[in-house]
C-alpha cells in the first residue's frame, strides 16, 4: 500500500498507481521568490513566453513569483567560445543587470544532454557563488505539467516543502517518531573505467527537522581513485576536532531538530558488495561511533545499517493477473527466510516487470523492533523525495545521494548486516 499525502491548505492528495500530480492543488509550504532572472544559453528560445508561464503556474500552486529583474541572452560571438569562458561572461552580464545577488537564476540550455555549459555553470552557481539555480531546455511540450514539474524543483532548492506524508504530518510514522532519528544516504562514485588519475566522490545525506523524513543536507568529499570505502566519516585534526563528513550532519541534525541527538541511525549505504560488508562495519560504522562519541558523552546510539546490491534476480507477479504488482507492495512470507525479518518491497510502480527491493535482515542491531515497523518505514521513506510525482524504488536518501554524483542507479537489493563487534554495544534496550 501507499500511504496518502499532505498538500497546501491541508487538502488530502491520495496516489494512483504509484503516482500523484497537483492539480488544481497547491504546495505544502510555497516559497516568496523576488529576486531573480532569466540566462539564456540557447539561441531558439523565448524567455518572455516563459517567465510569463512559471509565474502564472507558479501562482496556482501558491509560489509569489515577482517578475525577473532582466532576462539575459548570450551573445552571438560568446557561442563559439569554450564552456567556462561562456559561463563567465554570461555571469558578468548577469552582474551588470542585477542590483544585487539574486535569490534565483533560471538557465536555459542549447541542449538537452551532455550539455558542456551545464558543469561550469553549476559550479560557478552553487560553488563559487552560493546562488540556487535551476536548469531547463526547451522543448515543444513547455505546458502547465512542464512548469509544474520544474517549479516542484525550484520550490524544494529554495527551502520550501512540496507535500507531506499524511503519517509526518500527523507524526505517526512507526518508530522513526517515536526516538530521535538520523537517516543517512551513503554512496561512492568512481570514474569510467580506465580512468584512475579522477578522485572518487563520497556523498553523504543526512535527515534533518527530525521528525521529518523529507529534508535532507548533503555532503560530498573526494577521495584516492577507485577507493569504496568512505575514509572521510572521521577525520580528527591535530587539535582534536573532528572535520569528517559525520559530525558535519550531525550537527546540522541537532541544530535543527530542538537540539535533540540522535538516538537512532539508519544507515542506506549502496555500491559494496558482500564481501566487502565486514569492511563497511569495520571502517565506516566505526568512523560513525567515533565522530558520534567525539562530539561528548552520552549513550552511543541504536544503528542500522542496510546495504544497497543492485543485482538479483527476483520478480514479482500478480497470481492470475496480467497485471503488474501495485506499487507498495511488500512480500515478507514465502519466499523469505523463515527467522529473518526479510522482505520484498516494490514501492515504485513497475513499467513491465516488477523489480523489488530485497531486505534480508541478517540481525536486527537495534532501530527497526519488528518486520511491519520497518517494512512501513521503508515504503513512507520512498514516497518522500522532492521534485517528483511517484513513488521510487530507493528511499529517499538512496535517491539524494545518488543525485550528488550524478550517479543514478537503476533499482537496488538492500541488505541488513550485523558483527558480533557491535552486537553488545548496540544491543536492543
Amino acid at each position: 500500500m501507499l500511504f496518502q499525502l499532505v498538500v497546501g491548505n491541508s487538502q488530502d492528495c491520495v496516489p494512483f498507481k504509484g503516482r500523484w500530480n497537483y492539480n488544481n492543488k497547491k504546495l505544502f509550504e510555497p516559497v516568496r521568490i523576488e529576486r531573480w532572472a532569466i540566462v539564456n544559453f540557447s539561441a531558439r528560445c523565448d524567455m518572455s513566453r516563459i517567465s510569463r508561464e512559471l509565474i502564472n503556474c507558479g501562482r496556482t500552486k501558491g509560489i509569489i513569483i515577482e517578475g525577473p529583474y532582466s532576462l539575459v541572452d548570450e551573445d552571438n560571438q560568446a557561442r563559439r567560445c569554450a564552456p567556462i569562458v561562456r559561463v563567465e561572461r554570461m555571469f558578468e552580464k548577469v552582474k551588470a543587470n542585477l542590483p544585487g545577488p539574486p535569490e534565483f537564476l533560471l538557465c536555459v540550455l542549447p541542449e538537452r544532454k551532455n550539455c558542456d555549459i551545464y558543469g561550469p555553470w553549476k559550479k560557478k552557481n552553487l560553488h563559487e557563488m552560493g546562488i540556487v539555480t535551476q536548469c531547463i531546455v526547451p522543448s515543444a511540450k513547455m505546458n502547465d505539467q512542464y512548469f509544474t514539474n520544474v517549479l516542484l524543483k525550484i520550490n524544494a532548492k529554495l527551502g520550501g516543502m512540496n507535500s507531506k506524508l499524511a503519517l509526518e504530518h500527523s507524526r505517526q510514522i512507526p518508530v522513526i517518531n517515536k526516538i530521535p532519528t538520523i537517516i543517512l544516504g551513503m554512496d561512492v562514485s568512481h570514474g569510467s573505467p580506465g580512468r584512475s588519475d579522477i578522485p572518487s566522490i563520497a556523498a553523504v545525506v543526512g535527515s534533518r527537522c527530525w521528525p521529518l523524513i523529507s529534508r535532507y543536507r548533503a555532503s560530498v568529499r573526494t577521495q584516492s581513485p577507485k577507493v569504496e570505502m568512505i575514509d572521510s566519516l572521521f577525520k580528527p585534526l591535530d587539535n582534536g576536532k573532528d572535520d569528517g563528513i559525520i559530525r558535519e550532519l550531525l550537527l546540522d541534525f541537532y541544530t535543527t531538530s530542538q537540539q535533540r541527538k540522535p538516538e537512532q541511525i539508519i544507515i542506506f549505504r549502496d555500491g559494496v558488495s558482500e564481501s566487502q560488508f565486514s569492511q563497511v562495519l569495520n571502517l565506516e560504522v566505526d568512523q560513525i561511533i567515533k565522530a558520534y562519541q567525539n562530539m561528548g558523552q552520552g549513550p552511543p546510539p541504536k544503528i542500522t545499517v542496510i546495504i544497497a546490491q543492485k543485482n538479483h534476480h527476483t520478480k514479482l507477479f500478480q497470481a492470475d493477473a496480467p497485471d503488474n504488482v501495485p506499487a507498495g507492495t511488500v512480500v515478507d512470507k514465502g519466499i523469505v527466510h523463515p527467522k529473518q525479518y526479510d522482505f520484498y518491497m516494490c514501492a515504485h510502480a513497475g513499467p513491465i516487470v516488477s523489480l523489488p527491493v530485497y531486505q534480508p535482515n541478517i540481525l536486527e542491531i537495534a532501530s527497526f523492533q519488528a518486520v511491519c515497523d520497518s517494512t512501513v518505514d521503508c515504503v513512507v521513506i520512498c514516497q518522500a523525495l522532492f521534485g517528483i510525482l511517484n513513488t521510487v524504488e530507493l528511499v529517499a536518501g538512496y535517491a539524494y545521494y545518488h543525485q550528488l554524483p550524478n550517479c543514478v542507479s537503476d533499482f537496488s537489493c538492500a541488505v541488513y548486516i550485523w558483527h558480533p563487534k557491535y552486537c553488545e554495544m548496540f544491543a536492543p534496550s
